[in-house]
């Protein structure tokens, strides 16, 4: 009888009295210790507030739901699919919805929906992969500042793959701990670009310069990230530079010789083919000879594999003994160039040397700091 009078008085009544009406009714629905047949009558005139012709109504009703799981979920998914700004009300805050509910509003919704939806708190995985995978820059952006949303590695890898080239994901991506290595990767190729095509870089360097200084701080980018690589994220990584062409003589010693011996033999077990185990252990005990036919394995020439023969057997004496003096260094007394003719070897050790010189700089500064605090 209430709810009939109810419909009947919402005949007449303004549009301000109804959605005062709505918002009331909508707490009594919630809180109220109503029995079942009323609360069956209460959520019937809710429902047919649905096709109240005034949006004030409808948002106050949206309102008034939109924060309870015990809303009742019809009303809610209808609210969803309402007018932009009675939709994004519940969008943005209903527990009620479900990964799927998102899931399907992100793929048949606009913008402003998926926005809504990528600012959601504590939103699911499943949503937030929707996001990355169909996002706009904005709304993938607002999933990055979101630090709520549960957003997997494959994800993150996605949003790197499809927005590496925007600076404001980029730093957000790169700001995140659990950005996968290639991914990593990635990103940081995609700055090398953006400052190679700078004009302040054009203005200052030749071309040629400028491929090479993008194409060394490339690969000091990349020995960094390998350093760091999770032992399960290795095969990852090292297929990701791979199929990039960049696992080469140059970048595999580099590797070694900064003592990424980890990231170093992921690398040589893919491009073997062999056992991962049986790698390790020719790596750490084998003789010369099977050191050198497992580096020739990779495809190295033998000349080259000589010197990365000799650069496993130091990092083996430099495990052993602990010395300090740096692989680089040493490699370039066993191996005098004064002699030797330009070829892959002369430009292996060219490599090695600027590697010195950097380690020597790097040393440099860091004695000069520690000068400083003392002083």
């Amino acid at each position: 009888m209430i709810v009939q009078a109810f419909l009947r008085w919402a005949e007449t009544a303004r549009a301000a009295d109804r959605a005062k009406a709505a918002s009331a009714l909508g707490r009594a629905y919630l809180r109220s210790a109503l029995t079942p047949e009323h609360r069956r009558a209460a959520a019937f005139a809710l429902t047919h507030l649905l096709d109240d012709p005034s949006p004030l109504v409808r948002l106050a009703l949206a309102e008034a739901l939109a924060d309870a799981v015990e809303a009742p979920r019809a009303i809610i998914l209808s609210l969803a699919e309402d007018q932009p700004e009675i939709a994004c009300t519940v969008i943005a805050r209903s527990p009620v919805l479900a990964e799927g509910d998102l899931v399907d509003l992100i793929g048949r919704g606009d913008s402003l929906t998926r926005g809504m939806i990528a600012a959601r708190r504590t939103l699911s995985r499943g949503a937030a992969a929707a996001i990355a995978e169909i996002g706009s820059e904005n709304e993938v952006t607002i999933l990055l500042e979101n630090e709520t949303a549960s957003v997997t590695r494959i994800s993150l890898r996605r949003i790197a793959e499809r927005f590496g080239h925007c600076s404001e994901i980029r730093n957000l991506l790169l700001d995140r701990e659990g950005l996968p290595a290639d991914a990593r990767h990635m990103l940081v190729n995609q700055i090398s670009t953006a400052l190679a095509n700078s004009g302040l870089m054009r203005a200052v360097l030749t071309p040629a310069r400028i491929s090479q200084v993008t194409r060394e701080a490339g690969e000091a980018a990349a020995v960094t990230i390998a350093g760091f690589v999770g032992v399960l994220e290795i095969p990852g990584l090292v297929e990701h530079l791979r199929a990039a062409a960049c696992l080469t003589p140059a970048f595999l010693i580099h590797t070694l010789c900064s003592g990424k011996v980890d990231f170093f033999a992921g690398a040589i077990v893919a491009l073997s083919g062999l056992d991962d185990r049986r790698v390790r252990a020719i790596l750490a005990t084998g003789r010369m000879h099977a050191v050198r036919a497992l580096f020739e394995s990779c495809g190295l020439q033998r000349d080259i594999a000589v010197v990365f023969v000799e650069a496993v057997f130091l990092w083996r004496d430099a495990a052993a003994t602990g010395a300090a003096e740096s692989i680089s260094a040493q490699l370039l007394k066993r191996f005098q160039r004064a002699e030797m003719q330009i070829s892959p070897v002369t430009e292996l050790l060219s490599m090695i040397e600027k590697l010195h010189h950097l380690e020597i700089r790097l040393n440099a500064r860091s004695y000069a700091s520690e000068v400083a605090l003392a002083a």
